[in-house]
């Protein structure tokens, strides 16, 4: 369920595959995870680059059993046995320690979602995994952006690819161009086991259910607006926002190279006659 217009090209080099690449899927029990889990499973096996996987797996997906209360421990097993799937369930029990370290009313997203990337790190090293694959799809990205830019105070969303801070692991979002609703309705078509999370959104304060709404209302006002604001990610005009590090603004003279960008107030409007516009400008100079 990709748009075409988000969709990337096989030699992209932000998503190609490497020699001997051994991919991580993260298997958490919801539609993202689940759907990248799947598509996975038509993938043709390469040789891993080390042990103790068996040398015709190129995937095994991962599952981070939290030890939350009244969650069923057979479901996921035992379907991603029926996937015939290679998986490796983790049991840690990071609930415990988020509800004992986080005051009653304060969110625990910060905490848990930190856990569960040390914890993931470490399994994908003593695995031998070369790639790990998260399932964060388009919405997942703008509602980062948001709160990154709303109470982070930067232009910073989700990359489609990145290397961890200790340079040991390259991670991939290859959901990172799918809408939420496609993969939720996939999901749905292909009956996905899902089991919710008693953390992760149940919160009444958290900030990412507020910025999710905000751009759920926005949709429904201005149909086509998450399509834009998404497109817009990928052109960055770096000439005309102020991050001196992104651009040499103090180095800007006469002689500079032009970027593209020009100096017009907004970018062309697809609804006026730009022929026009262009010959009225040229008799004012």
């Amino acid at each position: 369920p990709i748009d075409n217009d988000d969709k990337m090209n096989d030699d992209d080099p932000m998503m190609m595959d490497e020699p001997n690449d051994m991919k991580s899927g993260t298997s958490q029990s919801n539609y993202s995870g689940l759907t990248y889990v799947q598509a996975l499973e038509k993938t043709v096996y390469l040789q891993p680059t080390s042990p103790p996987l068996n040398a015709c797996q190129r995937i095994i997906a991962v599952n981070l059993d939290q030890k939350h209360p009244g969650v069923p421990e057979d479901i996921l097993p035992e379907y991603l046995k029926s996937l015939n799937v290679p998986f490796h369930i983790i049991e840690q029990d990071t609930y415990s320690i988020v509800k004992r370290v986080i005051p009653e009313g304060k969110t625990m997203c910060g905490l848990c979602s930190r856990m569960r990337r040390g914890i993931l790190y470490k399994t994908a090293k003593t695995l031998g995994v070369t790639k790990i694959a998260l399932g964060h799809h388009r919405e997942d990205i703008l509602e980062t952006f948001f709160l990154n830019m709303f109470h982070g105070g930067r232009l910073k969303a989700m990359p489609p690819k990145l290397k961890s801070d200790n340079g040991e692991h390259i991670v991939i979002r290859p959901l990172a161009y799918c809408k939420e609703r496609d993969i939720a309705a996939h999901a749905e078509i292909k009956a996905f086991p899902i089991i919710p999370c008693d953390l992760c959104g149940s919160q009444d304060n958290l900030q990412r259910q507020v910025t999710k709404q905000m751009l759920l209302e926005w949709e429904k006002k201005h149909p086509g607006r998450l399509d834009t604001m998404f497109s817009a990610l990928k052109k960055v005009s770096a000439s005309h926002l102020l991050d001196p590090i992104l651009y040499d603004f103090k180095g800007l003279s006469h002689d500079s190279i032009d970027d593209g960008e020009g100096d017009l107030a907004f970018d062309p409007d697809p609804s006026l006659n730009q022929s026009s516009i262009s010959n009225v400008l040229k008799m004012e100079q």
